[in-house]
C-alpha cells in the first residue's frame, strides 16, 4: 500500500507565507529597480525573475512570523513588504534621476529643450541629451554588474530587515527622502563642466555683441553654443563612468542603511 501524505492547514499556511512573503518584497523591488524596471521588459519575466529569486532564497531565511496569510495582520505584511520593495527600488534609481537631471539642466543650456520625445520610463517628455546620459549610465551600470549587485542587496535586505509583523520606523522613511536630495546635487556635479563652459561662451559672446553692434550675435549664437556643447559632452562622456561608478556603491550601501533604519 503506497504511503500516505498529509498536510494540515497550519503546515499549507507556514509554506504559502514563506514563498509569498518574500516574492511580494522581490517583485515590488524588480518592478522600480534600474534595469528590470525597463518598460521594455515583459511583466512575464519580471514575475518570474521574482519567482525564482524567491525560491531560492526563501529557504534561507529561516521562520516566517506565526501570522495566518488571510488575516489583517497577514495583509499588513504583505503591505509592509510591498512598501519595502518599492522603496529600496527608487533608491537604486536615485543615481539614474540625477543622471536625467544633469541631462536636464545641459540640454536647457545647449538650447535642446525644444528636442524631446516621449520616454516610456519616466511616463512623460524626456529632452534627448537627458535620454542619452540615461542609456550610457544603464550600459555603465550593466558594465560594473549593477545588476547582480541589485541581486546581492535584495538578498542581503532580509538579513538587514527581516519579515516581520512589527511596525517599520518612522526615521528610516526620512532617510530615503534626505538622499532624495542626491539627486538635484550630483546631477548639478555633473553637468557643471558644461553649465560653466556654455555660461562662459555666452558671456563672451553677450560683450562681443555690446562691441560690435553689427554681430548678429542671434543669428550665430545658437549654433556655436550647439557646437560647444556637443563638444564638451564628447570630453564629458570619458569622465561618466569614474564619476558613476563610485555612486552607485553609495547607492547600495545607502538603501542597507535605509533598510536598518526601518528595523524596530
Amino acid at each position: 500500500m503506497p504511503p500516505v501524505f498529509s498536510v494540515t492547514s497550519d503546515q499549507l499556511n507556514l509554506w504559502m507565507v514563506a514563498f509569498l512573503w518574500p516574492f511580494v518584497r522581490m517583485l515590488a523591488l524588480i518592478s522600480t529597480a534600474p534595469i528590470f524596471s525597463e518598460a521594455a521588459v515583459p511583466r512575464a519575466a519580471k514575475v518570474g525573475l521574482a519567482a525564482l529569486l524567491a525560491i531560492v532564497v526563501a529557504p534561507t531565511l529561516g521562520a516566517m512570523p506565526a501570522v495566518p496569510l488571510v488575516s489583517a495582520a497577514g495583509f499588513w505584511i504583505l503591505i509592509q513588504q510591498v512598501l519595502i520593495g518599492a522603496a529600496m527600488g527608487f533608491s537604486m534609481r536615485m543615481v539614474f534621476a540625477a543622471v536625467q537631471a544633469a541631462g536636464e539642466y545641459v540640454g536647457l543650456q545647449m538650447g535642446l529643450s525644444f528636442a524631446s520625445f516621449f520616454d516610456p520610463t519616466s511616463g512623460g517628455n524626456t529632452m534627448v541629451i537627458a535620454r542619452l546620459l540615461n542609456v550610457m549610465a544603464m550600459l555603465i551600470f550593466l558594465a560594473v554588474d549593477g545588476h547582480l549587485m541589485v541581486v546581492m542587496t535584495l538578498a542581503e535586505s532580509f538579513h538587514a530587515l527581516p519579515v516581520a509583523d512589527a511596525p517599520l520606523v518612522a526615521g528610516g522613511w526620512f532617510l530615503l527622502v534626505a538622499a532624495g536630495g542626491e539627486i538635484f546635487s550630483g546631477g548639478l556635479m555633473l553637468a557643471l563642466p558644461l553649465i560653466a563652459t556654455l555660461l562662459t561662451l555666452n558671456l563672451a559672446m553677450g560683450i562681443l555683441n555690446r562691441v560690435s553692434p553689427q554681430f548678429s550675435i542671434f543669428a550665430v549664437g545658437f549654433p556655436i553654443t550647439l557646437l560647444a556643447g556637443m563638444a564638451m559632452l564628447q570630453l564629458l562622456m570619458q569622465y561618466l563612468a569614474p564619476f558613476l561608478e563610485p555612486r552607485f556603491a553609495a547607492g547600495f550601501t545607502s538603501t542597507l542603511g535605509f533598510l536598518q533604519g526601518l528595523r524596530p
